[in-house]
């Protein structure tokens, strides 16, 4: 490859797993900017490498590595795209599998090895962001260069919620706003203003399969929303085409999510299917539920 005339066209991408990355990398391409990308391995699709300048795939914990190849390219600028599956912090052997390098070892030693710092979501993602921002390469969101993914106001699909969904709705709300202000999780599933399910470490799907396995007769709500100290920049609440078929084999039939800060992925697919599921999707925003007469 030829290199570019001006490296301020150049941005980096860290890439997790998912549909998110490409379509990022693509959009970013077709702005005229130039990719160079860091895939996480087991998580990042190689299809992302065609759209990208630079492609390389690195372990989890080689983020120095990961660092000194943004400055080879004179990186300066960055985003991060997809999901980091937390839970491989838990298994046997991964310390090995993605054996930190020093600087690595250096930002997380508190978390990792003295344990001083817990590993919240927020905890994890603004270390990340620090270790970056010390070598120069500061992070944007990713929502910055593809601002049209962030879902606005209103019922997306033909069916919308009845009366006792909208209860269910309500309830949920508050609850998952305060599960993200303690950084728990994001996602709470709920029937008959019961709680079935609160997310944790599993995700999102993980969370309503939970709440199928809990009520098998279904026709649950699942209630989606950012935290109240959301950062951009990071764990932004995603949906797409898996959490619609995950709603369906689980039995959840109204999904709420926040407008405004809600990425939605594959948008008219996502839509399309959904109506042939007779599942119901709406976006709204968080000072809705402030309202005086919103309860």
């Amino acid at each position: 490859m030829t290199p570019p005339s001006s490296l301020s066209h150049r941005i980096g991408l860290v890439a997790g797993w998912g549909r998110f990355p490409i379509i990022v990398a693509q959009s970013l391409r077709n702005a005229g900017h130039e990719i160079v990308c860091c895939g996480v391995q087991g998580h990042t699709d190689p299809a992302l490498a065609k759209y990208c300048f630079q492609f390389r795939m690195f372990g989890m914990g080689k983020m120095g590595a990961q660092l000194r190849y943004f400055n080879r390219y004179g990186v300066t600028e960055a985003t991060m795209a997809g999901k980091i599956f937390k839970t491989l912090l838990f298994r046997r052997f991964q310390f090995l599998r993605h054996l930190p390098d020093l600087t690595c070892l250096r930002y997380f030693y508190p978390i990792l090895i003295s344990k001083t710092k817990n590993r919240t979501d927020d905890t994890l993602l603004s270390t990340v962001i620090e270790m970056f921002a010390s070598g120069g390469v500061h992070f944007s969101p990713a929502t910055n260069f593809v601002p049209e993914l962030l879902v606005k106001s209103g019922t997306l699909t033909k069916a919308t919620p009845n009366r006792s969904q909208q209860l269910d709705i309500a309830f949920g709300w508050h609850l998952a706003k305060e599960m993200g202000r303690l950084d728990v999780g994001q996602s709470v599933a709920i029937k008959d203003r019961a709680v079935l399910a609160v997310e944790a470490v599993e995700g999102t799907d993980g969370c309503i399969q939970r709440a199928g396995q809990l009520c098998d007769r279904g026709d649950f709500t699942v209630v989606k929303v950012a935290k109240p100290q959301q950062d951009m920049r990071f764990d932004v609440p995603t949906i797409g085409m898996a959490t619609i078929e995950t709603m369906s084999k689980s039995g959840a039939r109204v999904l709420a999510i926040e407008a405004d800060r809600t990425i939605l992925l594959d948008r008219e697919q996502v839509i399309r299917r959904a109506n042939e599921l007779g599942i119901s999707i709406v976006a709204i925003p968080d000072r809705y539920f402030h309202r005086e007469d919103a309860a």
